[in-house]
């Protein structure tokens, strides 16, 4: 582990939860069985959740990694996961949509260290070099300690016209980090309508990559005046962690935990306190359609370990 950047509050949070329907025929197809996607090696000789849980391995030792996986993922997790130093592995009862997603991990995180910064990574992207996007994702983690009122966002150049896909539209400068502009956002539109899509694109619109960074107490703050009754099951579970009563906790509160989209539910609500990093030189793209990783594949001049038809008929 190579932490350059020094903090010692510094968190890296896993999201593994996902099951990934999109992708469903596609992976029966091409192993014969099905798989959650980021558990499938589509190329060279690790999966996307292994390819993340070293890169965020990168960045912060294992005591200060959580990952939030499907209770019905365990097999495929424990089996990935084996000779690696992968810290806390939490299971989520039910799937309740990625604000749930991400604010599980986030209690925990805060339970252990309130003054917490933390980096959150989705666990099904391609990401190419890493070592140029892992630089970026330092100075996202920098750029929070100082904007401690900010979520900091990493936006991709997008390389084609894509709806399914959050937008953001970068404003004016509000700091440098290592030479590396931090952004204010003017707006943030979840999966728009292609006209939407389109003016934002020719503002010098950004690809929203789920990839942030923040303080704890700044996310756990803005779920409170956003989103209190998910907040409040949350808070509960925050007193119970690392009590015999954990596990009942938790699955107590997703019994009536409410399904919610952490881009459309909070990150839209929330413009004002998000700030942006736009990757350069990175090659990115979330892989939940096979035609996603046709273009990625032909763009890095890769061949794909499988039939092209298979892509085709995604």
């Amino acid at each position: 582990m190579n932490n350059t950047t020094g903090q010692n509050h510094l968190w890296s949070i896993i999201l593994a939860g996902g099951n990934g329907e999109r992708m469903r025929a596609f992976i029966e197809r091409h192993f014969g069985y099905q798989r959650p996607k980021q558990y499938c090696t589509f190329i060279g000789t690790r999966s996307m959740f292994q390819h993340t849980l070293d890169r965020a391995r990168r960045l912060t030792p294992p005591s200060r990694l959580v990952t939030v996986i499907a209770y019905e993922h365990q097999t495929d997790c424990w089996e990935q996961i084996w000779g690696r130093s992968s810290g806390r592995v939490l299971l989520q009862p039910v799937n309740r949509e990625t604000a749930p997603g991400i604010f599980l991990p986030l209690t925990c995180v805060r339970a252990a260290d309130p003054g917490a910064t933390v980096v959150i990574y989705p666990a099904d992207h391609f990401v190419y070099p890493e070592d140029r996007f892992m630089e970026t994702v330092r100075q996202a983690a920098l750029a929070a300690d100082l904007l401690t009122d900010k979520v900091i966002l990493l936006g991709a150049v997008p390389d084609h016209f894509e709806c399914e896909y959050g937008w953001i539209q970068p404003g004016r400068m509000l700091a440098w980090v290592k030479g590396c502009p931090v952004r204010e956002v003017q707006r943030f539109r979840e999966k728009p309508e292609p006209y939407e899509a389109e003016a934002i694109r020719a503002a010098g619109g950004l690809w929203s990559t789920f990839v942030l960074a923040a303080k704890a107490e700044t996310l756990w703050q803005l779920g409170w005046q956003f989103l209190p009754d998910m907040m409040a099951l949350f808070d509960k579970l925050g007193d119970a962690f690392n009590f015999s009563d954990e596990g009942a906790v938790l699955n107590e509160i997703y019994r009536v935990m409410p399904a919610l989209n952490f881009s459309s539910h909070f990150l839209q609500r929330i413009v004002d306190r998000l700030a942006v990093i736009q990757l350069s030189g990175v090659i990115w793209s979330d892989w939940g359609n096979p035609e996603r990783i046709r273009l990625t594949l032909d763009r890095i001049a890769k061949s794909p370990p499988f039939p092209r038809e298979l892509l085709a008929a995604g």
